[in-house]
């Protein structure tokens, strides 16, 4: 795994790399809401995972997860603020993040 010095340095190399969507959570599922893309929790792996801590505060971290549908056929990235997306998520959807946590 690569180690980025920043958030924006850790999406654009991802980018250039194949990781082009970019996914939010809803519920039970990861959408990206430019082409409509969905995936549950079991249509997905999570390739590569980076953290990232504020500059003021250490509290303010950021996790940025490398996405890659099973089948193979999308990738993108999903940022979130650390533990903003439990009130977001299903349960099933929360154990699958935390896992790389």
């Amino acid at each position: 795994m690569l180690a980025y010095d920043t958030l924006s340095g850790a999406l654009e190399d991802l980018k250039e790399r194949g990781f082009t969507l970019d996914f939010n959570i809803d519920l039970d599922q990861i959408v990206c809401h430019t082409d409509g893309t969905s995936l549950r929790p079991d249509e997905f792996e999570i390739v590569e995972v980076y953290r990232f801590e504020g500059d003021s505060n250490p509290d303010d971290e950021e996790v940025v997860y490398a996405i890659s549908s099973l089948d193979g056929s999308c990738k993108g990235v999903l940022v979130s603020a650390y533990g903003m997306y439990a009130g977001d998520a299903s349960q099933e959807m929360i154990q699958k993040l935390a896992v790389h946590h």
